[in-house]
């Protein structure tokens, strides 16, 4: 176990190390650019590795798999803080809501209405991300860009939770320089959408394990990691 602790203690040092110098090319701090390290379908012991290497932001696609790796790890000094990165269910929201600091994919009118109502209701309130398709692909949640900027009204009124920013993912296949340009188009986005609301939306959610530079070289304030955190270790 002593090997794979040390490998991902590596890992975890290497990519900090990659978003620092990503975030120098774009003139801005380490600090201003949050790793969230996606454990999606990790193991908990390898979870538990990861937390004891420093990570404290974790994220997770499924509810369900967030619920049951946020009971078994149980409480830390300093605290993980949960993100939820894939789709939401209605559904699901009531028992994901008080466990997460924020969800990134809230992907449409009806659902960010829904969470507003829930959270009134609970107390709970994670911060919010609005999920935009900028790939156009049909297989992906999210608003059209056309369609969130239409929406920003209605976004505007939802003001009794805390709408802090953006979310993307680049089109499947890509690599960094060809997803450069969903980086560009969400940031735009943002402040459009920014100047339309009000709202402040400091944060953009963008960038993956084969992307995550260009996206900071494109302002990502929150970068999205799993595989560059698992390189040489068999899950």
């Amino acid at each position: 176990m002593r090997s794979v602790e040390e490998r991902i203690r590596q890992n975890l040092q290497h990519v900090r190390g990659r978003i620092a110098e990503a975030a120098k090319r774009s003139g801005r701090s380490a600090g201003a650019v949050r790793l969230v390290a996606v454990t999606k379908k990790w193991p908990v012991d390898l979870v538990r590795l990861l937390v004891e290497a420093g990570a404290r932001d974790l994220g997770e696609n499924y509810p369900q798999e967030l619920w049951r790796k946020a009971e078994t790890l149980g409480v830390w000094t300093p605290p993980i803080r949960w993100h939820l990165i894939g789709h939401l269910q209605s559904n699901k929201a009531r028992r994901t809501l008080p466990l997460v600091t924020m969800i990134h994919s809230v992907d449409s009118l009806r659902l960010l209405s829904g969470i507003q109502l829930l959270g009134e209701e609970t107390g709970a309130a994670p911060e919010l991300l609005l999920q935009v398709n900028t790939s156009g692909e049909a297989s992906k949640h999210g608003w059209a860009p056309s369609e969130l900027l239409h929406d920003a009204e209605a976004i505007a009124g939802c003001n009794r939770v805390p709408i802090v920013g953006l979310m993307t993912m680049a089109a499947w296949g890509t690599d960094a320089e060809t997803a450069r340009p969903s980086f560009v188009q969400l940031r735009e986005l943002r402040d459009e959408l920014a100047r339309r609301t009000g709202l402040g939306l400091a944060e953009l959610s963008m960038g993956m394990s084969g992307d995550f530079e260009a996206a900071v070289e494109e302002g990502a304030t929150l970068v999205r990691i799993g595989t560059a955190l698992l390189e040489g270790i068999e899950v």
